[in-house]
C-alpha cells in the first residue's frame, strides 16, 4: 500500500495547511455555494501532491460551473475504521482511495458502490495500466479509476550498514537477511523500524514470506479451498521464517506501539537501519522526520524482498498495491467525469514527478525522476505475479485477523500454526 507518510500532528498541521481543512468535511476548498459538492475522501498528506489535486479540481470547476469539489481527509487508520459507515450515511463521500481486493469487492456486493465502465471512454481505459484496470474490475464491471501503483521492498541505511560491515546489495536470500540484522544488532544498532501498532506493517512481512514459500499457486489453493487451505504447509514456513526474525528482536523499542508514521520518522532519524518500504518512501521519510529532512537520497539503499532457498516463489514475483479512486452509489454523475481529468496524462505526470509513488498511466512514468522509484518500477515492470496486499486482497474481515494474528506472531503471544488457524478458521466463516 502506499500509506500516509508524516506523524498525527505533523500530517494534520500540513493538510490544514495545504487545505486550509481542519477536520474531514468541516472546511469547503473554495468559498461559494455550489448546485453540486463532490466530496472527495482521501488520505494523502504530502503537500506536493495536494497541490496537484487542487490545480486540477480548480480545473474542473472551471469548466463545469455549479460543480463545487471537498477535499476531506481522514488518517489512515480511521479512514479503515470510519469508511463503512460513512458509505452508508447521507454524508457518504462521492470518491475515495482503496486498495482493491477484497474489500472492493465486498463495497460492491453490498450496493455501496456505482460501477464506472460504462462511462470511461476507449481512449480513457487504453491510456491506463491493464493490470491496474483489470485489478479493479469485478462480476465484469469496472468500479475504480486506478491512480498509483505501489511494491513493497527494504530500504536501508547506508552509513548505518558501512558501520555494521553489511553490504546491502548482497542480500538475496532470507538467511543473508537474518545474517545483516545479527550484524547490525553487534554493533549496537537498532535493525529494523516497524509500526506494530498499525499492526499491517508487521502482516506484510508474514505475507511475503507466503509469497515467496508458495508462489502464486499457494494463494490460489488456499482461496479454492483446496488441501488445509491457509494452513498449509507455506504459510505455516512463512510463520516460521517470521519468528525467525523476531526472536533475534530486531526492531526498535516499543515497537508494538508505534504507528506506520512513527516508523517512517524513526527511519528518517537514523534510528534504524532498515524499513519494509513502498514507492516512494523516500520522500514519506523525510517529510516524517524531525527535522523534515530526513535521509540524504544518497544515503538510502534498497534491495527486493529476500528469497527463500526451496520456496516456490519466483524471483519476479512481487507484492504491493493497485490503488484507486471508487465512486459511491449516489455520487453525482460528474464524478466519473472527473477522475477522468485527474488521471488524465498530465495530472498523472505531475505527481509521479514528485518521487511519491508509481503513476497508473504508463505514459507518465517518464516524469519520474527519483532513483528509488525508478528502481521500483523497473522491478514491477519485469514482474511475472504482483500479489496485492493480504489485508486486502481477503476482505476486511479475514484481513483483519490476518493482521491480529501476525502481530500476535511477532508479539510472541501466538505460534505459527495458530496463526495460520486463525486465518483458516476466519476464511470459512466468512465463505
Amino acid at each position: 500500500m502506499n500509506p500516509p507518510s508524516l506523524p498525527v500532528t505533523r500530517r494534520r498541521l500540513v493538510t490544514a495547511a495545504a487545505l486550509g481543512m481542519l477536520a474531514p468535511g468541516a472546511v469547503v476548498r473554495r468559498a461559494g455555494a455550489a448546485e453540486t459538492t463532490i466530496r472527495w475522501l482521501h488520505l494523502e498528506t504530502n503537500p506536493l501532491v495536494l497541490k496537484i489535486w487542487n490545480q486540477a479540481a480548480a480545473e474542473f470547476e472551471k469548466s463545469h460551473p455549479g460543480v463545487q469539489i471537498k477535499l476531506q481527509f481522514l488518517e489512515n487508520e480511521a479512514f479503515k475504521a470510519k469508511l463503512p459507515t460513512l458509505l452508508q450515511s447521507p454524508d457518504a463521500p462521492s470518491m475515495f482511495y482503496s486498495w482493491g481486493g477484497g474489500v472492493m469487492r465486498a463495497q460492491a456486493d453490498t450496493g455501496a458502490l456505482r460501477p464506472i465502465g460504462a462511462q470511461m471512454d476507449a481512449a480513457w481505459k487504453k491510456r491506463l495500466n491493464p493490470a491496474a484496470l483489470e485489478a479493479f474490475t469485478y462480476q465484469n464491471k469496472i468500479w475504480g479509476a486506478p491512480h498509483q501503483l505501489a511494491v513493497v521492498d527494504l530500504c536501508y541505511n547506508k552509513a548505518m550498514f558501512q558501520k555494521a560491515g553489511v553490504a546491502g546489495d548482497q542480500i538475496k536470500t532470507w538467511d543473508d537477511f537474518l545474517g545483516a540484522v545479527k550484524k547490525l544488532k553487534a554493533a549496537g544498532l537498532t535493525p529494523i523500524a516497524v509500526g506494530g501498532g498499525d499492526k499491517w506493517p508487521i502482516m506484510h512481512y508474514w505475507s511475503y514470506l507466503a509469497v515467496r514459500t508458495g508462489g502464486k499457486q499457494a494463494l490460489q489453493d488456499a482461496l479454492a479451498g483446496k488441501g488445509r487451505g491457509f494452513a498449509s504447509e507455506p504459510f505455516v514456513e512463512a510463520g516460521r521464517l517470521l519468528k525467525q526474525l523476531a526472536d533475534l528482536h530486531p526492531f526498535q523499542d516499543g515497537f508494538l506501539g508505534a504507528t506506520f508514521p512513527t516508523e517512517l520518522g524513526f527511519f528518517g532519524d537514523g534510528r534504524a537501519a532498515i524499513i519494509l518500504c513502498f514507492s516512494g518512501t523516500y520522500q514519506r521519510q523525510a517529510h516524517a522526520a524531525a527535522d523534515g529532512k530526513g535521509l540524504a537520497e544518497d544515503n538510502i539503499g534498497m534491495i527486493r524482498f529476500p528469497m527463500v532457498p526451496g520456496g516456490k516463489g519466483l524471483p519476479t514475483d512481487t507484492m504491493g498495491g493497485i490503488n484507486a479512486w471508487l465512486v459511491s452509489r449516489n455520487a453525482p454523475p460528474q464524478t466519473v467525469d472527473f477522475l477522468n481529468l485527474l488521471t488524465d496524462v498530465k495530472y498523472q505526470s505531475a505527481v509521479a514527478a514528485t518521487g511519491v509513488y508509481l503513476p497508473a498511466v504508463p505514459a507518465a512514468n517518464d516524469a519520474i525522476t527519483d532513483p528509488l522509484l525508478q528502481q521500483a518500477g523497473e522491478e514491477l515492470a519485469h514482474s511475472t505475479y504482483h500479489q496485492n496486499y493480504y489485508d486486502q486482497d481477503l476482505g476486511p474481515d479475514v484481513g483483519r485477523v490476518v493482521n491480529d494474528a501476525t502481530t500476535a506472531l511477532v508479539a510472541g503471544t501466538a505460534t505459527p500454526e495458530q496463526v495460520v488457524k486463525q486465518i483458516q478458521d476466519a476464511w470459512d466463516l466468512n465463505h
